[in-house]
């Protein structure tokens, strides 16, 4: 009877949507932001607005002058290394790399900067030169999602920074 009990409780309850206060992932200070990006066009730039939007965080318009948080994408560096070449040099592996530097300006508490690097690994065959060349742009459209969700993890930890300067 008791597990039956609780299990409808738990149903219950996760039918309702109903959540913990805890599980908010972002403090108040920066569920509203200006977002700002000298290429605002740019392919990180896009993706990032995006994960913003898909994260509930209402990113107001440049021309909104409000006093909220800002975040500032300050450049996106991609660099690839050879870590290995294969017999008759006709394929490589290469290490992808993308270094994403942000700062969040939050108003009377100052800036943070927010650094995150995505590694990934690249087969590169030289047979292939159409292939390679498709197959790396996803694979880079992939590692700046995946720099977008770290950066909003690093948004999401400065919420104890936050809290202590209250």
């Amino acid at each position: 009877m008791f597990k039956k009990c609780t299990f409808l409780l738990v149903f219950l309850l996760t039918a309702c949507g109903w959540h913990f206060k805890t599980s908010e992932r972002f403090p108040e200070e920066l569920r509203t932001l200006h977002y700002e990006s000298s290429d605002m066009y740019s392919d990180m730039s896009r993706v990032l607005r995006n994960e913003l939007v898909l994260s509930g965080i209402t990113v107001l318009p440049s021309e909104d002058k409000s006093p909220v948080a800002t975040l500032r994408l300050n450049s996106a560096e991609n660099s690839s290394a050879v870590a290995s070449v294969f017999k008759q040099a006709r394929e490589a592996q290469k290490i992808l790399n993308i270094t994403v530097k942000a700062t969040m300006t939050i108003p009377e508490k100052g800036s943070y900067p927010l650094e995150v690097t995505v590694h990934r690994t690249f087969f590169d065959d030289s047979r292939a030169a159409l292939a390679k060349s498709e197959e790396r742009d996803v694979i880079i459209n992939q590692m700046y999602e995946q720099a977008s969700r770290q950066l909003l993890v690093k948004m999401a930890g400065l919420q104890k920074e936050l809290s202590e300067s209250k």
